[in-house]
C-alpha cells in the first residue's frame, strides 16, 4: 500500500517544491543537499571498508559452500561497469514518462559465435538495451524537479498547475495517514514470514556472522555516531530528539527495506512531529530517497572486501580507493527497493576484478543486513532536511534582522515637522518658536 502512493508523491511533492522555492534558493539547497549526500556516503564507504579489514570478516571462511547452506547459485551479473554508470546516465532523461513509471533503462549482452567455419570459435559480447521490470525513478525525480522550476518561470499561468500539485500532495499525505493505521499488523508479517521462509537460519547466521556482524556494527557507528555528530555541528541542537520524532518511519524502513516505501510516512512525521518547512521536505526527502545511500554504501564495501578475503585476494591501495569511488558513485543508482543494492555489489565486484560467484552468499542473508541498511538511508535523509531546514531559517532570520536594522536618517523639515513619519530620525533638533505653536494643516511633503 506503501508503494503504492510512492509515484504520486515524489512526483507532486518535487513539483510543488522546487515551484514554492526562488530558483536562487533551489539551486543553492539542491547544492549543500547533494554535497551532504555525496560527503556522507563517502565517508560510510570509507568507515566501512575500515571495518572490513579490521574485523575480517572472510578470513578463515573459504570453506563456505553454497550447496551445504542451501542456496541457489548467483545472479547472472557479467554486467560490464562502463555500461552499469551509462544505464544511471540514460534513466536520467527517459523516452517516455508513462513507460518510467515501471520500467527501467537496462543494458544486456547477446552472445555472438564468429568465425565456425576455419575452426577457431570466437565469442563476441554485444551491448543491447533493453527494459526491465522496475520504477525508474531517478528519471522521474529529474523531470518533476525541472517541471516545477518551469511552472515557477510562467508566473500566474503557471499558478493553477501548481495548486494542482500542491492539492494532489495532500490528498496523497491523507492516503498515507489512513495507510499508518495499518503499519504495526504489516510489520509484523513482514518480518515474520521472511523468518520462516529461511531453511536453516542458525547455521547460516554462524557461517556468515562475521560478515552480518561487521554490516550491522558499521551501520550503528554511522546512524548513531556519525550522522547525528554532522547534525550537531551544523545545528548545535540534539539530533537524538529530532530523531525520537521518527520512530515509525524507522519501523517502516525495518520491515519494508524499502527507503521509497519508507518515503510517505517520512515526510508526514518529519513535518508533523519535528516541524520541518513542507517545501523543504517535499523538495529534499524524494532526492535522498533516490540518491542518499550511506547505509548501502556500508553493506556493499564490507561484502566487496568480503568477497576479496574469501578468495584470498589482497587488496591494493587502488583496488580500495576503486571500491570507495565505485561504492558512492554507484549507491545514487541502487534502486529503493529490497535487496536492490546487491546487484550494484557486482558492480564494485567487476571494478576490481573480482568473481561475482560469491553473490548467493551475501543474498542470503541479505534480509537480516538489509533492515539496519535502510533505517540509516533514511536516517541520513531525515538527518539532511533537518540541517537544510535548519540553514534555511537561519538565513530566512538574518535577512529579517537586516531589515530591522535599516533606519533613515534626514534632516529636520521645519514647515511638516508634525506630520513626519515616526520611522524617520532627526539629527541636532532645535526647539524653535514655531515649534510652539498651533499646527497648521499642512501636506506630508513624505
Amino acid at each position: 500500500m506503501l508503494r503504492m502512493v510512492i509515484l504520486p508523491l515524489v512526483v507532486c511533492s518535487l513539483v510543488s517544491g522546487a515551484a514554492s522555492l526562488d530558483t536562487r534558493a533551489l539551486g543553492k539547497l539542491g547544492g549543500i543537499a547533494i554535497a551532504y549526500f555525496m560527503g556522507t556516503t563517502l565517508v560510510a564507504s570509507a568507515l566501512a571498508v575500515a571495518l572490513a579489514f579490521i574485523i575480517r570478516p572472510g578470513a578463515g571462511a573459504q570453506a563456505l559452500n553454497t550447496n551445504a547452506l542451501g542456496l541457489a547459485d548467483a545472479l547472472p551479473t557479467n554486467k560490464e561497469t562502463v555500461d552499469s554508470f551509462l544505464d544511471l546516465a540514460r534513466n536520467l532523461f527517459p523516452s517516455n514518462l508513462v513507460v518510467a513509471a515501471f520500467r527501467t533503462y537496462a543494458t544486456d549482452y547477446k552472445i555472438i559465435v564468429r568465425n565456425i567455419s576455419v575452426g577457431n570459435v570466437t565469442f563476441e559480447k554485444i551491448p543491447i538495451g533493453t527494459e526491465i521490470e522496475g520504477m525508474n525513478i531517478l528519471g522521474l525525480v529529474l523531470f518533476a524537479l525541472v517541471l516545477g522550476v518551469a511552472l515557477k518561470k510562467l508566473g500566474p499561468e503557471g499558478e493553477e498547475l501548481i495548486r494542482f500539485f500542491n492539492s494532489f500532495n495532500e490528498a496523497t499525505m491523507v492516503l498515507v495517514s489512513w495507510i499508518m493505521w495499518y503499519v504495526p499488523i504489516g510489520i509484523t508479517f513482514l518480518v515474520g514470514s521472511k523468518i520462516v521462509e529461511m531453511e536453516d537460519i542458525v547455521l547460516l547466521v554462524t557461517s556468515l556472522g562475521k560478515y552480518i556482524f561487521a554490516s550491522i556494527l558499521g551501520h550503528v557507528i554511522h546512524g548513531g555516531i556519525i550522522l547525528p555528530l554532522i547534525y550537531f555541528a551544523f545545528t548545535r541542537k540534539n539530533p537524538f530528539s529530532f530523531l525520537l520524532g521518527l520512530i515509525t518511519p524507522f519501523a517502516t524502513a525495518f520491515a519494508t527495506c524499502s527507503s521509497s516505501a519508507t518515503l510517505p510516512s517520512m515526510i508526514k512525521c518529519i513535518e508533523e512531529n519535528n516541524g520541518v518547512d513542507k517545501r523543504i521536505s517535499r523538495f529534499i526527502l524524494p532526492i535522498g530517497a533516490t540518491v542518499n545511500m550511506d547505509g548501502a554504501a556500508i553493506f556493499q564495501c564490507v561484502a566487496a572486501v568480503f568477497i576479496a578475503q574469501l578468495n584470498n585476494v589482497d587488496l591494493n591501495a587502488g583496488q580500495i580507493f576503486t571500491i570507495l569511488v565505485t561504492a558512492t558513485a554507484a549507491s545514487v543508482g541502487a534502486a529503493g527497493v529490497p535487496a536492490g543494492g546487491v546487484l550494484t555489489i557486482a558492480i564494485i565486484l567487476e571494478a576490481i576484478g573480482l568473481p561475482t560467484n560469491d553473490l548467493s552468499l551475501i543474498l542470503a542473508v541479505d534480509w537480516i543486513v538489509d533492515r539496519t541498511t535502510t533505517v540509516v538511508n533514511v536516517e541520513g535523509d531525515a538527518l539532511g532536511a533537518g540541517i537544510l531546514h535548519y540553514l534555511n531559517q537561519k538565513e530566512k532570520t538574518a535577512k529579517e534582522e537586516e531589515l530591522d536594522e535599516v533606519n533613515v536618517e534626514a534632516i529636520p523639515n521645519c514647515k511638516s515637522e508634525e506630520e513626519t513619519s515616526p520611522l524617520v530620525t532627526h539629527r541636532n533638533q532645535v526647539p524653535t518658536p514655531a515649534s510652539t505653536a498651533e499646527p497648521e494643516s499642512k501636506e506630508s511633503v513624505l
